[in-house]
C-alpha cells in the first residue's frame, strides 16, 4: 500500500489525484475489515492528504469526499438548529428532539458485525444501515412518523386577504348584504353649467346596498344606489339620483342558462342640455326603467345567446322662470329590442364574438310639438371579444356600426361607428387600470335634428401607496354629435381622489374634479371645478 502511494506521488497532478482516491478506497476497505479488532485504538481513520471529511456522519466510517454542489442555494450548508443565512429560525418541538437523540444513541450503541455470507446460495445485496447524517435528514422531515414515532401535524397555510379593508357584509340566509352610506361636503364653482359661472357650497348623502347570492347553482346580484345633493345658494339645482339594478342567472343545465335583468333610474336632466325649453327655472327629472330576458346555450366551445329588451323613458314637466310649467311629453318613448350573439372560445380566457341587434322606438305622441314624427328603427352590428388572461386582464371590448332610420322623411338617417368596452387590467398588486367606453343614441326635439350620437370613454388608475391609502386618477372624454345640425359638443373630465381607510367600516375620502365643455355653438361652453371631502361608512 505504501509503495502504491509513493508511485502516485511521482506522477502528474491529475493522475495523482486519481491514484490518491484509489489508494484511499483501498485503505478504507482495509480499515473496515480490521475495524472490529481496532475499536479500542485512537487511530484516526482519515488521511490528511485527502479532502476533509464531512462533520455529519459516522465517525467510525467518515465520508471522504463532499458531494459537489453546483449553483447557489441559500443556507445549503447551515446546521439543523438556530438561524441560517435566510434569517429563518428552525423550529423543533422538545419531544421530537428527545426522540431523535434517543434514536441516534441507540444506533451508535449497536456493534458493527461483519456479515457472514451464505455460500450455499448466491449472496444477496443488503443495503448498509443509514448513517447519522441520513438519520438527521429524515428527522428533519415532519412527515416521517416511523422516525419520530408521532403523528405529523397538518401544515397550516397562512391565508392572505386580498383587501383587508373590504366590507364583511351581513349574511341573511343564503344572501350577503353589504350596506354603505357616504356623506360629503364641498363646493361647486358652476352648478348651472353655464358660460357665466355662479358657485355654491353643497352637501351630498349617498346610501347604497349591494346584494350577492351564495348558492352552489344559479346566481343573483343587485346594486341599489341613490344620492341627493343640496346646493346652499342655488336650491333650484338640487338633484336626486337613483340607480337600481338586479340580475339573475338560472342554470337550466350544464350548457344552458337563462339570464334576467331589471333596472330603474331617476336622474335630473343636465342644465346644459340643448333640448330644454328657454327660460327654465330648474332641470326636470326623468325616469328610465327596463327589463331583459335571455337564453344562452353552449355547444362545446361555441356559445349562442339571444336576448329581448324593453326600456321606457319618461320626463316630468319643466318649471319656467315665470312660474308656469311646460309639458315634455313629446320626449317620452318606449324601446323594444332584440340581440343575438355568437361566440367561440379559442382558448380559456379569449372568446371572440359577433353580435347583431334591431330595435324600435315608439313615442307617446305621434307628432312632437314641432310637428315631426320621432318614431324610428335601429340596427347595430358589432364584433369583439371577452378577456380573462390569468386574472391580469378581464372584461369585454367591441367595435361596430349603428344606423337609425326615422319615420318622418324630413329627418335624416343617423349612423356612425360605435365602441363599447369594460376592461380591467391588474398591472401590479398595487396598481389597477380600468377602461370604460359606451356609445348610444339620444332622442332630440330640436327642429330638423334627428338625434345625437353619444360616445364616452374613460380611464381610471388606482394605486395603493399602502393597503389603507389608495390614490385614484380619472380622465374622461365624451362627444355629442347632433345629426341634422352642425353642432358638436366635446366634454372633458379630470379628477384626483385619495381614500384613507381608517378601519374596515370607516373610510375618509377627498376628491377634486374639473369638468368642461367646448362646443362649436356660441354660448354653450362652460367650466366647473368641484372639491369635496367626506366619510364612507360600510358594513
Amino acid at each position: 500500500m505504501a509503495g502504491l502511494r509513493r508511485r502516485c506521488l511521482s506522477v502528474p497532478l491529475r493522475v495523482g489525484v486519481a491514484c490518491a482516491a484509489l489508494a484511499g478506497g483501498m485503505a478504507d476497505a482495509g480499515a473496515q475489515q480490521t475495524l472490529p479488532q481496532e475499536q479500542g485504538s485512537q487511530q484516526d481513520p482519515t488521511d490528511s492528504r485527502l479532502f476533509r471529511p464531512l462533520i455529519d456522519g459516522d465517525p467510525r466510517n467518515p465520508q471522504r469526499f463532499r458531494k459537489p454542489q453546483y449553483g447557489y442555494s441559500p443556507a445549503f450548508g447551515a446546521g439543523t438548529t438556530g438561524f441560517d443565512s435566510t434569517n429563518a429560525r428552525v423550529k423543533r418541538r422538545v419531544q421530537q428532539d428527545r426522540q431523535r437523540r434517543k434514536t441516534i444513541e441507540t444506533q451508535r450503541a449497536q456493534p458493527v458485525v461483519a456479515p457472514v455470507p451464505d455460500r450455499t446460495v448466491a449472496p444477496v445485496f443488503q443495503p448498509p444501515p443509514p448513517s447519522v447524517a441520513a438519520t438527521r435528514a429524515l428527522n428533519r422531515n415532519a412527515a416521517s412518523p416511523e422516525i419520530t414515532g408521532e403523528t405529523p401535524r397538518p401544515v397550516r397555510k397562512n391565508f392572505v386577504e386580498e383587501d383587508p379593508f373590504s366590507p364583511l357584509g351581513i349574511r341573511a340566509g343564503s344572501l350577503i348584504l353589504r350596506p354603505a352610506i357616504e356623506v360629503f361636503a364641498g363646493r361647486d364653482s358652476n352648478p348651472p353649467r353655464a358660460e357665466n359661472p355662479v358657485g355654491s357650497s353643497f352637501e351630498t348623502v349617498a346610501p347604497e346596498l349591494q346584494i350577492r347570492s351564495d348558492w352552489s347553482r344559479h346566481e343573483f346580484s343587485a346594486d341599489l344606489k341613490s344620492k341627493y345633493t343640496w346646493y346652499n345658494k342655488l336650491e333650484n339645482f338640487n338633484k336626486p339620483e337613483v340607480d337600481l339594478n338586479a340580475k339573475a342567472r338560472i342554470d337550466i343545465t350544464r350548457q344552458t342558462r337563462a339570464e334576467l335583468e331589471g333596472r330603474y333610474k331617476l336622474l335630473a336632466d343636465s342644465p346644459s342640455d340643448p333640448n330644454l325649453p328657454q327660460g327654465i327655472a330648474k332641470p326636470p327629472l326623468y325616469y328610465q326603467s327596463g327589463a331583459t330576458a335571455g337564453l344562452a346555450h353552449r355547444f362545446n366551445r361555441l356559445e349562442i345567446s339571444a336576448k329581448g329588451l324593453f326600456d321606457r323613458t319618461a320626463y316630468d314637466q319643466a318649471e319656467l322662470n315665470d312660474g308656469t310649467t311646460q309639458s315634455l311629453k313629446d320626449r317620452n318613448f318606449d324601446q323594444y329590442a332584440g340581440l343575438l350573439r355568437v361566440g367561440y372560445e379559442i382558448y380559456p380566457g379569449l372568446t371572440p364574438f359577433v353580435e347583431g341587434g334591431i330595435d324600435r322606438r315608439i313615442h307617446d305622441l305621434q307628432y312632437d310639438f314641432s310637428g315631426l314624427q320621432r318614431d324610428s328603427d335601429g340596427k347595430v352590428i358589432r364584433g369583439g371579444s371577452t378577456f380573462e388572461f390569468t386574472r391580469h386582464l378581464t372584461g369585454e371590448a367591441s367595435i361596430g356600426y349603428l344606423q337609425r332610420d326615422y319615420k318622418d322623411p324630413t329627418l335624416g338617417k343617423l349612423h356612425g361607428v360605435i365602441y363599447d368596452a369594460a376592461l380591467t387590467y391588474y398591472a401590479t398588486p398595487l396598481t389597477t387600470l380600468k377602461l370604460d367606453a359606451k356609445s348610444r343614441v339620444d332622442e332630440s326635439v330640436l327642429p330638423g335634428v334627428s338625434g345625437a350620437l353619444i360616445r364616452d370613454v374613460g380611464l381610471q388608475v388606482d394605486h395603493g401607496f399602502r393597503r389603507w391609502l389608495i390614490g385614484t386618477l380619472k380622465f374622461g372624454f365624451g362627444q355629442d354629435d347632433y345629426e341634422g345640425s352642425t353642432r358638436v359638443d366635446d366634454r372633458y373630465t379630470a379628477s384626483a381622489a385619495l381614500t384613507y381607510k381608517i378601519t374596515r367600516e370607516v373610510h375618509l375620502k377627498g376628491e377634486f374634479r374639473r369638468e368642461w365643455l367646448r362646443s362649436n355653438v356660441e354660448g354653450a361652453d362652460y367650466t366647473a371645478n368641484i372639491a369635496m371631502v367626506g366619510l364612507r361608512f360600510q358594513r
